[in-house]
């Protein structure tokens, strides 16, 4: 690809852009990174400590995550197993284009992070429009991660009291409702205060191995399955051919890491596009392999009738399944306050450039503003898990915005930077960049609104 420049950052100090608030917006990144600072002079030098297969792992990290819980449920939403495969691997050529598309436009702009390269390359009005979807997103994950707290205590609180048929009440502190909040005022809250959140690192790795655990355990009760269970209805073809897309905000929320994508990019030693592009083919081919086994191995164990929550469907006194749901129980509690600070970093950033105010002025309030910020965010979020038990009503809404973040965004971008070129004639490859620019955002935004307004109209009035 060419990297011609010619409009880019054109709109970009439109809003007086303070080094504070670009800083601040800088935070997002994810766990593991470590970054060089940015200048023009490191910017191509070899000057990140990151190795190719150190990124294909921070890639992987990213998208493996809580969410391949749901994705039993997606393969009977999208009516059996090839259906959901054949959907995955249709999205997945895109995933991975955006991938590529935003380490291009990184490039061309020199910008670090993702909704820099938005800002950027875009302008100022999706620039602001990215960020505040990476807030409403990233709070709707917190939501999620609560309800997912939930789920998992109350099949570990049944399996560990044992109450009469006939009792009619649970006890008090057996209460769904009592349990996730003071899980969540003695361990989330105290973590998400903080202004920095040095164990990102230890959450990474703790995430991977809980997320092949359950992978494992799952696949494990599908080969050898207790004796218990009853055979079940297995779908082979979806009801109706809108079905197919029910399955899409799982999809999207489960492979969704190019939010953090930017930074690892630029952390790599040799920040290329055609090395990261082999990064993340690697990374999205072993997201896929986990989904995939975890998705067609729980659907074809509990078929039409699977939860949500695919180890819901689990007897609670089953031990390594236990042992699956105090993993993820560990990870959801140390990546809540990831993805807090992640929305915080973007609301302080927003803020910072709409006052103007520097970091010298803002020492004292700034501490005031994070601790309200903290316990605003924290008491919404848990107010809503409390009273939204479906973890697949929260995936439904946010799984759209995640589409945006993989299609829409990238596309936008592409299209932009192609479009700055200063060329004398347009080369057959412009054209179809793009071309390819635009399918990708109408795609994205098809995606989008189908889900969203599914969400809306089918499962949060349902």
């Amino acid at each position: 690809m060419a990297q011609g420049t010619g409009s880019i950052n054109s709109d970009y100090k439109d809003w007086e852009w303070s080094a504070d608030a670009g800083e601040r917006a800088r935070l997002l990144q994810s766990p593991s990174v470590e970054t060089v600072p940015k200048s023009g002079e490191s910017q191509g030098n070899g000057l990140g400590a990151t190795s190719a297969l150190g990124a294909v792992f921070i890639v992987v990290n990213a998208a493996l995550g809580a969410g391949l819980l749901n994705f039993p449920a997606a393969f009977s939403m999208a009516g059996g197993v090839a259906a959901g495969i054949a959907l995955q691997m249709c999205m997945l050529i895109f995933i991975i284009g955006g991938l590529v598309i935003l380490a291009y436009c990184s490039q061309a702009s020199n910008e670090r992070t993702y909704q820099e390269v938005v800002w950027a390359v875009c302008g100022k009005v999706p620039g602001v429009l990215c960020e505040v979807a990476i807030a409403v997103y990233t709070f709707g994950t917190c939501i999620a991660f609560l309800i997912i707290i939930g789920d998992q205590e109350d099949k570990i609180i049944a399996a560990l009291v044992t109450e009469p048929e006939e009792a009619g009440s649970s006890r008090w502190y057996t209460d769904r409702k009592f349990t996730i909040s003071i899980t969540a005022f003695l361990l989330i809250l105290p973590l998400s205060i903080p202004k920095e959140i040095g164990f990102q690192k230890y959450a990474s790795s703790l995430s991977v191995i809980g997320t092949w655990y359950v992978t494992a355990v799952i696949i494990i009760k599908y080969i050898w399955p207790d004796k218990e269970l009853v055979p079940v209805e297995i779908p082979t073809s979806p009801s109706t051919w809108t079905a197919v897309f029910n399955a899409m905000p799982t999809i999207c929320f489960g492979f969704q890491c190019h939010v953090s994508s930017v930074p690892v990019f630029n952390s790599m030693k040799q920040p290329e596009v055609k090395t990261w592009g082999a990064v993340v083919t690697a990374a999205m081919v072993i997201a896929l392999f986990v989904y995939t086994g975890t998705g067609v191995c729980g659907f074809l164990t509990f078929g039409a009738g699977v939860e949500q929550d695919v180890l819901l469907s689990y007897p609670s006194n089953d031990i390594p399944v236990a042992l699956a749901r105090a993993f993820i129980i560990l990870c959801v509690l140390t990546s809540y306050p990831i993805l807090h600070f992640c929305g915080r970093a973007v609301l302080e950033g927003l803020w910072l450039r709409y006052t103007g105010v520097t970091v010298e002025e803002d020492v004292v309030r700034e501490r005031r503003r994070r601790l309200l910020q903290t316990i605003s965010w924290f008491l919404l979020t848990l107010l809503l898990a409390l009273f939204i038990p479906d973890i697949g009503k929260v995936i439904s809404v946010i799984g759209g915005l995640a589409a945006c973040f993989i299609f829409v965004f990238p596309g936008l971008c592409l299209i932009q930077a192609k479009l700055s070129e200063i060329q004398e004639t347009r080369a057959i490859s412009w054209w179809a960049q793009v071309s390819y620019g635009v399918f990708m955002v109408t795609l994205g935004a098809f995606i989008f609104g189908q889900t969203t307004a599914n969400a809306i109209f089918v499962d949060l009035t349902a």
